[in-house]
């Protein structure tokens, strides 16, 4: 069952192709990663996806919904949760309230209530927390709960950003290079959370990674993409193995 699929989805920055007309589809329970050189467009397609963007042309569908000119705002609350490179954290912020803020698209409370403190924002206040007490577990982050993330290692705050996406309860989330800055140790860690949130938390997980060990030990299926256009989509080992690939990727 396809979950998300692009159709001839294409943006132009002034005379620059970023990405030129690209069709893929994405099956519920995937790991799909893209592959590609620096440039090529990856983080592009995310940013579209994620409608930070608006496609020039095409057209995003999303569960069975058009997505395509929804408003970036509404993109969590419709079950898509993404994660960046560079790591979008609240700094002053300890690791637990990062990950309550990640709760917020879906409090269904009203301002008003919340400011008298209601039976009904109380009880929605402690499943939130039990949601997010779940994600510390699930990712090993106990240790962490109280700190504040500025006095974190890089990796550690890698995690935390997976982690604050997990608790919008998405059903799909886009990973941005999860692997980058991250060592052999922490890297071998992040492979088995990925397997896990599709195996355990049953969410669909599309990546953009270079690290091709990490791409070949999880990825279902593997695209690749060059100059913003689709070069081969299939298995990694297929493809990795195509010519275009490894004159463009790979430099062969």
């Amino acid at each position: 069952m396809t979950i998300l699929r692009a159709q001839d989805l294409a943006i132009n920055f002034g005379g620059i192709k970023a990405v030129d007309g690209i069709t893929f589809d994405v099956n519920k329970g995937e790991i799909f990663t893209i592959i590609g050189p620096n440039g090529a467009g990856k983080t592009t397609i995310f940013n579209l996806i994620s409608r930070i963007y608006q496609a020039t042309s095409g057209k995003l569908v999303f569960d069975g919904d058009d997505i395509t000119h929804m408003p970036p705002h509404r993109i969590a609350g419709r079950g898509i949760a993404r994660t960046f490179q560079n790591v979008e954290l609240f700094e002053h912020a300890t690791l637990l309230q990062n990950l309550l803020l990640g709760q917020h698209a879906h409090r269904k409370t009203r301002p008003w209530e919340e400011v008298l403190f209601l039976p009904r924002v109380r009880v929605a206040e402690r499943e939130i927390r039990r949601r997010v007490e779940e994600i510390i577990d699930f990712l090993d982050l106990q240790h962490y709960r109280d700190v504040v993330v500025q006095h974190l290692p890089y990796g550690v705050r890698k995690v935390i950003e997976v982690a604050r996406a997990l608790c919008t309860q998405p059903k799909l989330i886009l990973l941005d290079e999860p692997s980058s800055g991250l060592n052999v140790e922490e890297t071998e860690d992040l492979s088995f959370w990925i397997r896990d949130i599709r195996d355990d938390l049953g969410i669909t997980v599309v990546m953009v990674e270079h690290d091709l060990a990490l791409v070949n030990d999880v990825s279902d299926r593997v695209m690749a993409v060059n100059y913003g256009r689709l070069i081969a989509t299939g298995t990694p080992a297929d493809v990795q193995n195509h010519p275009d690939v490894i004159k463009a990727y790979l430099g062969g």
